[in-house]
């Protein structure tokens, strides 16, 4: 089992929190209220989890500042009042940031009894075979 120390309890506890806040915020028709504190807390989360070190390092590299200035800018769109196009830009922001994560991300889901079942269905499987792909940095 995976050791965690108290900080990044606290920060599993403040990611998971952002990502209920962002759905629920989604689901309410993009309540400003809730998708900017899911924000704060997803961003808080992260940081809490890998360190602030490693959060700059990660969001400032070179090869990253597009997507990082989608994510943050969409960050910062919500919290003035316009939810709809700051949510788009994160997302987009948000799949340039992890798209060398989603590789693993597939491969573990399709370890998984039932999901995987789920991704080999004819429809499904052409689209995670494409987001499952590992191309670096276009």
């Amino acid at each position: 089992m995976i050791s965690l120390t108290d900080t990044q309890k606290i920060g599993m506890g403040l990611t998971g929190f952002g990502v209920f806040f962002l759905f629920f915020g989604m689901i309410l028709f993009f309540d400003k209220a809730l998708l900017a504190i899911g924000n704060v807390l997803f961003v808080a989360g992260l940081a809490f989890v890998i360190g602030l070190e490693r959060t700059f390092r990660f969001f400032f590299q070179r090869h990253k500042v597009k997507a990082t200035g989608f994510f943050l800018g969409g960050v910062f769109v919500v919290l003035i009042g316009w939810p709809l196009i700051g949510m788009i830009f994160e997302i987009y922001g948000f799949f340039l940031l992890f798209r060398g994560f989603f590789p693993v991300v597939v491969g573990f889901i399709r370890r998984v009894p039932v999901l995987g079942s789920l991704l080999n269905l004819p429809g499904i499987r052409s689209f995670v075979d494409k987001v499952g792909e590992s191309n670096n940095m276009v």
